[in-house]
């Protein structure tokens, strides 16, 4: 299954690690400076604009700033949970 990140990004539900607030992850010193290295080394792909980004979405592959509230795409991953097991 898929959950759908924002915009025409969509990413296998098994390859999501975590799901973040980005406001609670900026917070965070060492999570600024994952943040930042993630950035230089190119992991970072934006959604949407920063200022418009609430999800830090990690994957095996790549991480997500999403404009779509954490809460929504933990429901957005039950769902297809759901609909897999009926």
């Amino acid at each position: 299954m898929f959950i759908h990140l924002g915009g025409d990004t969509v990413v296998p539900k098994e390859e999501v690690i975590a799901i973040l607030n980005l406001k609670l992850v900026n917070k965070s010193d060492i999570n600024r400076e994952f943040m930042g290295l993630a950035k230089e080394e190119g992991f970072i792909n934006s959604i949407a604009d920063n200022a418009a980004s609430k999800s830090f979405i990690i994957t095996t592959k790549k991480i997500f700033l999403s404009p779509i509230s954490p809460s929504t795409l933990k429901k957005r991953s039950k769902e297809e949970i759901g609909k897999n097991e009926r």
